[in-house]
């Protein structure tokens, strides 16, 4: 069994996309981020970084002592589950493949995944007034990002060769490029393939994962310190 931490954001839904992909049993332990979940004491021994989503397993199996392996940061519990599975990534064998593979979920981690987020609170949590530097500089490095993704979209369905923890992580941020008020019409190549993995089943399941429970703007920067407005105080205040 493997406990999944989590909340039904884009970074959520990279964890889940893979559980529900490679039909590992897993629960789902939702956490209220508006409440402060993220720095209860217990949560930190998982998540030292305070953020979702985070992973528990309870059966490692071979290769692992008995105790049970916790997981932090959504790039490194893909990458686990899929050499503990055997799926969704070339074998550590096929060194040119795994290089490309490092590489683009490094890419997604470091570039994509800041951008877009650091767009999404610009665009949907910021203070009204406090919105257009940051609005603007961030909608442009998503736009960038979107170009690096069309790039190498080209002449082919996914990022690596075959559908791959690469598109799990990189998905999310692409599905929600409305809501960041931003279009796809330029990129023909990364809607189609945002379609694609749109249809597939375990995505929409990991998508509609805990749907009821997800932040629409109720809370913002100017009415929730404990989700915004974070810095190293956020963890003193709690200890």
């Amino acid at each position: 069994m493997i406990d999944l931490y989590y909340a039904p954001t884009p970074n959520g839904w990279k964890a889940a996309i893979m559980l529900e992909e490679t039909g590992l049993d897993y629960r789902p332990v939702l956490m209220r981020l508006s409440e402060g979940d993220q720095f209860a004491p217990e949560f930190l021994k998982i998540s030292p970084n305070a953020k979702i989503p985070a992973i528990v397993d309870h059966d490692p199996g071979a290769g692992w002592d008995t105790a049970p392996v916790t997981v932090f940061e959504s790039a490194a519990i893909l990458l686990y589950l899929a050499d503990k599975t055997g799926e969704f990534a070339p074998p550590a064998t096929d060194l040119r493949a795994r290089k490309e593979l490092m590489e683009w979920l490094f890419w997604q981690v470091g570039n994509q995944g800041p951008m877009a987020g650091q767009l999404s609170h610009f665009r949907n949590y910021a203070p009204e007034g406090e919105r257009g530097y940051g609005f603007k500089r961030y909608l442009g490095e998503y736009d960038r990002n979107l170009g690096v993704l069309e790039n190498r979209l080209e002449g082919r369905d996914y990022i690596l060769e075959t559908y791959s923890i690469a598109d799990m992580l990189a998905f999310p941020w692409a599905f929600i490029a409305k809501p960041l008020s931003a279009s796809l019409d330029a990129f023909p190549r990364v809607a189609d393939w945002r379609a694609r993995l749109k249809e597939r089943p375990a995505v929409q399941r990991a998508i509609d994962l805990h749907k009821s429970d997800q932040n629409r703007g109720e809370h913002r920067a100017d009415n929730n310190q404990v989700l915004f407005n974070q810095s190293a105080a956020s963890f003193r205040s709690r200890e």
